[in-house]
């Protein structure tokens, strides 16, 4: 099977989606598939040169950003004629295509290229149907109900399959807009296992964290960006960081909202300050040996469809505090691999607490049940499988 992702942009400060894209692109070999990407990236960016997939980079001089200022609202949406004169000249090239999120000019460009009477298609969302966007931004809610008229409702009604992560995505998604009549499918998502240089892992992360020591240390490892709710985690950490005077707290990942200084601000002021790290963002080596290392990943997200870095904390067998906001809570819960409360200052304070006081016992029995749960429902091999499968189903006869 020929597939084309069409997705915003690869650059993998984007988070998720592109990740996902890339790990399912690891195991597609083996079930004799070829996959190519159509993006709105401008074809001189950066993060091209090295991606490991081909890429058709169909965007103008900058790429579509949702965190952008309002100053440029199309540059923002990410507008692009050579990408539906592109998809009009080779979309019929493959057999499928898949539609990776909303709410940019992928989904408008697709619809405007004839993408409805061309070849099958199937829609991941990746959370961007959620209704917490509706409560944390509604007059942008309002917006995107008017272009769901005339463009993404559109593409999603018409889908072959519209693809969830997880069933509370898929019951969360339900009517978030008008006129919904999606046909959903919930495939289960996956990420890539931990790789075996363990080594260079942990000289890479000590280099980016390097007054950071042999000392314990809780991990944020994400966007910053509101709806992460780091400034929760940051609370919680100050509120018991007494408990644990040796505790420390590694924050990694992009600032793209411009919030690190309001939340080194709330550090200081809580005379913490020598004990958060903030690295950036973090990659490849230096990425796994922050999540290898880590007493903890801590994560109380206020929206989050699956959460690939709470997989690939679980594949390094890294128990997870996580809000009840990330649509896979209910299977760490189940399985044991981490503890979940609410997205409030009050829920991820409790989670911490409980967290410090289980027994060395108890936080080895947690460990195991992470790396078991990451077996048993989020190994990226199965994961690329059903996908696959989940195609084949929904797009047959069409």
């Amino acid at each position: 099977m020929n597939i084309l992702h069409i997705i915003a942009s690869v650059n993998p400060e984007h988070g998720g989606p592109i990740e996902g894209v890339l790990r399912q692109n690891e195991n597609s070999g083996a079930f004799g598939h070829r996959r190519e990407i159509a993006s709105l990236d401008p074809p001189g960016a950066e993060w091209l040169r090295s991606f490991p997939m081909v890429v058709h980079a169909l965007g103008g001089s900058r790429p579509p950003d949702a965190d952008r200022s309002w100053a440029h609202p199309l540059a923002r949406y990410g507008v692009s004629w050579r990408y539906i004169r592109w998809l009009r000249r080779h979309a019929r090239e493959f057999d499928v295509i898949v539609v990776n999120g909303l709410w940019n000019f992928t989904t408008l460009g697709f619809l405007l290229s004839g993408g409805l009477r061309g070849r099958p298609y199937v829609v991941y969302t990746h959370g961007m149907l959620d209704p917490w966007f509706r409560r944390s931004a509604p007059l942008k809610h309002v917006l995107k109900q008017m272009v769901w008229w005339f463009a993404d409702g559109l593409v999603v009604n018409n889908a072959a399959g519209v693809f969830f992560t997880a069933e509370e995505e898929r019951v969360l998604a339900d009517g978030a807009f008008w006129p919904y009549r999606a046909k959903p499918v919930v495939v289960p998502y996956g990420a890539g296992d931990v790789p075996p240089d363990h080594a260079a892992q942990d000289a890479a992360f000590a280099a980016a964290a390097p007054r950071l020591g042999a000392r314990p240390y809780l991990l944020f490892l994400s966007r910053i960006h509101p709806k992460k709710g780091l400034d929760l985690a940051i609370a919680a950490f100050a509120r018991h960081a007494a408990a644990r005077p040796d505790l420390q707290f590694v924050i990694a990942g992009p600032d793209q909202s411009g919030l690190r200084p309001a939340l080194e601000a709330q550090v200081a002021a809580a005379g913490l300050a020598a004990r958060v790290h903030w690295t950036g963002m973090l990659k490849g080596d230096a990425k796994w040996g922050a999540l290898r290392n880590a007493e903890a990943l801590f994560l109380p997200s206020h929206q989050e469809n699956f959460g690939i870095v709470v997989a690939e904390a679980l594949a390094c067998g890294v128990p997870v505090l996580i809000s009840d906001k990330i649509n896979i809570w209910r299977e760490i819960v189940a399985d044991g691999a981490g503890l979940v409360g609410p997205d409030t200052e009050a829920g991820a304070s409790a989670v911490l607490q409980q967290f410090l006081a289980l027994t060395p016992e108890g936080k080895s029995d947690m460990k195991a049940r992470a790396r078991g749960c990451y077996t048993l429902r989020f190994d990226v091999r199965k994961a690329t499988e059903a996908m696959f499968n989940a195609i084949a189903r929904v797009t047959a006869g069409r």
